[in-house]
């Protein structure tokens, strides 16, 4: 290593240190949303006050007043119609986290950001980067609130559609700035096959598919419908009749519980077979350790969540496991992104060709 990559090393080192904090941040964001949802609490505060609502009742009449809002809403009525105050506080208390926790992570990128921005450190491709990631983060609070907006008036709970928006829209987050850090290493592209790029860049497409589907799951509380394994309505695969029965076909692939937590099965399935593939290329090839051990850990990874995913649905989703198989997730979706960018294309280099030299030429 030259001294000035040294040097560059250094000054980027609290940039990585900021970003694996907020990496983390996000990680942590996604299991209280889980959480959250988890407890029926998403629908506890039916207002969004960006500022003011960073504090919680502080009186015993703002408690009351929050909970008459609350109240009014049809998941009170038809879901906890008789709830307690006290009862209403636990829920009160899973919402306000979450809310409180994206206020965080907003204040811990922006801060460290414009500092980094003020002293020079970051390059021009790194700060437009950045920027766009800001904004991401931005856009994923008005979502957060649109998400919740339809749960307030003619539903008992949000949909589905907007939860799986809310989510995939945290991970993107969560991956762009996992690649970021990867980028700052600045390692040089590792020399394997085309297939084996191709199939690491597959591999991340398959896991925000699954991770898209995971949330449908959620939204129409699919995992506590069919809670047997393999078989699913007692059959390996169900009948067309009840997977597509609804008008027109394709809405079955978002609101129908079966079809919904069948695409969820196949594709984790289908995942696992091309993570487990792409060990054995990379093996079979002599791509490297380094190529090697990435596709590893990805397939241990998405085999310990396999296991996750059907121990949740045999047990009904409880939420240690839930949270556990969502966990899980996450790491699987960092050791894709990983790969990716570990198996990226090497950078075109130009080299300045001499100009002809013409005989008899002048000057």
């Amino acid at each position: 290593m030259t001294g000035s990559s040294i040097r560059r090393d250094d000054r980027l080192r609290p940039v990585r240190w900021w970003l694996i904090m907020v990496a983390a941040l996000i990680a942590l964001m996604v299991l209280v949303g889980g959480a959250t949802r988890l407890t029926e609490s998403g629908l506890s505060i039916v207002e969004w006050k960006p500022v003011s609502g960073t504090l919680p009742p502080l009186t015993q009449d703002h408690w009351v007043a929050a909970f008459d809002a609350y109240k009014a809403i049809p998941q009170y009525r038809e879901l906890n119609a008789g709830m307690s105050l006290e009862e209403f506080k636990t829920i009160f208390w899973w919402e306000w986290g979450h809310r409180l926790l994206g206020r965080v992570i907003g204040m811990v990128y922006l801060l460290p950001f414009l500092w980094f921005l003020w002293s020079g450190v970051l390059t021009s491709g790194l700060k437009t980067r950045l920027w766009v990631i800001f904004g991401l983060g931005g856009l994923q609070g008005a979502v957060g609130w649109w998400m919740v907006a339809s749960g307030l008036t003619k539903r008992v709970e949000v949909s589905q559609y907007r939860l799986a928006t809310h989510l995939v829209l945290a991970l993107i987050i969560f991956a762009a700035i996992v690649w970021t850090l990867r980028r700052l290493r600045d390692a040089p592209p590792l020399m394997v096959s085309a297939r084996l790029r191709t199939t690491s860049v597959v591999l991340l497409g398959l896991t925000f598919l699954q991770l898209y589907f995971g949330a449908l799951v959620a939204g129409l509380r699919a995992g506590r419908v069919f809670n047997t394994w393999p078989q699913i309505d007692g059959a390996l695969i169900p009948s067309a009749s009840r997977l597509f029965f609804e008008e027109p076909w394709w809405r079955n692939l978002f609101d129908n519980t079966l079809t919904v937590q069948f695409q969820h099965r196949m594709t984790a399935y289908l995942l696992f077979a091309v993570a487990i593939w792409h060990v054995i290329d990379a093996i079979r090839s002599r791509a490297g350790a380094a190529t090697v051990n990435g596709a590893l850990w990805l397939a241990a990874a998405l085999s310990l969540q396999v296991l996750l995913g059907i121990l949740t649905l045999l047990y009904e989703v409880p939420i240690g496991l839930a949270l556990a198989h969502q966990a899980v997730a996450i790491v699987v979706l960092a050791l894709a992104v990983l790969q990716v960018e570990r198996l990226k294309l090497p950078r075109p280099v130009v080299v300045p060709q001499k100009l002809p030299l013409v005989v008899g030429q002048v000057g």
